[in-house]
């Protein structure tokens, strides 16, 4: 039996701040027989980091795109910063889980590339490029070009070339999902760090639960299609966080269980078994 959970989010977090990212109950169809999202609804405030976990299919992804303006709303209301969503909006930063870097672009130039579309000046594009190249660990590695970068490398570029967009709100899509487990870590670090010094709003996908209590003030299950949001769960880990210090954490460990378990429900495990991850 499905069962939803409201958001339960203190007062004092939530005070003062207005919501960045809004959906009503959302419907979206692909074709006649393929409901993808079913009845969403969701509020993200300024400022906030939530993560969207699920099985494969639920529409994690179609619901990112509906709020970018990628794919046309077809059922009910989205709003980002209050106003409808649209396709290059300045405001909202959208990474994807390939680096989809420019080969014939240095790394630098890489990063300047939003920028230069967005029509930044071209020196202070170059000094954020050169003071994010450097917050994320590739400072000499300036003037390489892809080629010459290992995967974990061009994500960095790639997570550089999206802070360096001056947007409020940053949509991400597995961004590290393809990435070992070493690097994995280094780079959620990375983003910890740069999401704590300008707190924008951050919505993330992944499949990786550990990184969605690890990253996140927020964390959204999903049922399998037709994707309904099953429960919305309160992250309470402290900030500022180090992603090699919450793994010896048993209150992280106790918030994963509990996520662990609604995805088991989400994937039709019965609720019995389910009950037993957080034993």
């Amino acid at each position: 039996m499905t069962r939803r959970l409201e958001v339960d989010t203190s007062e004092a977090q939530v005070e003062g701040r207005a919501a960045s990212i809004e959906i009503r109950h959302v419907n979206h169809r692909f074709g006649a027989n393929v409901v993808a999202v079913s009845d969403a609804s969701l509020k993200i405030n300024a400022g906030e980091f939530v993560s969207i976990v699920g099985p494969s299919g639920c529409g994690k992804t179609t619901i990112l795109n509906l709020i970018a303006g990628l794919i046309d709303q077809q059922d009910g209301q989205i709003a980002v910063a209050g106003t409808s969503p649209k396709a290059g909006r300045a405001d909202v930063a959208y990474m994807l889980a390939r680096d989809c870097l420019f080969p014939w672009r240095t790394a630098i130039d890489n990063v300047m590339l939003g920028g230069e579309f967005r029509g930044v000046p071209a020196i202070r594009r170059r000094e954020r490029a050169q003071e994010l190249l450097k917050h994320v660990g590739l400072a000499g590695f300036e003037n390489h070009y892809p080629k010459a970068l290992s995967h974990g490398m061009r994500q960095r570029v790639a997570l550089a070339r999206t802070f360096s967009l001056e947007s409020p709100v940053l949509l991400m899509d597995e961004p590290f999902g393809a990435l070992d487990a070493q690097t994995k870590m280094q780079l959620e670090d990375v983003l910890l760090d740069l999401w704590s010094e300008e707190r924008r709003t951050v919505l993330f996908i992944t499949h990786d639960l550990a990184e969605a209590v690890m990253l996140s003030d927020r964390v959204v299950v999903m049922s399998a299609r037709p994707g309904r949001i099953l429960v919305d769960i309160p992250i309470s880990l402290p900030r500022p966080r180090s992603v090699r210090a919450l793994q010896k954490d048993p209150a992280f460990h106790a918030i994963y269980a509990q996520v662990w378990s609604w995805l088991e429900q989400a994937l039709g495990v019965p609720q019995t078994l389910a009950e037993e991850v957080t034993q």
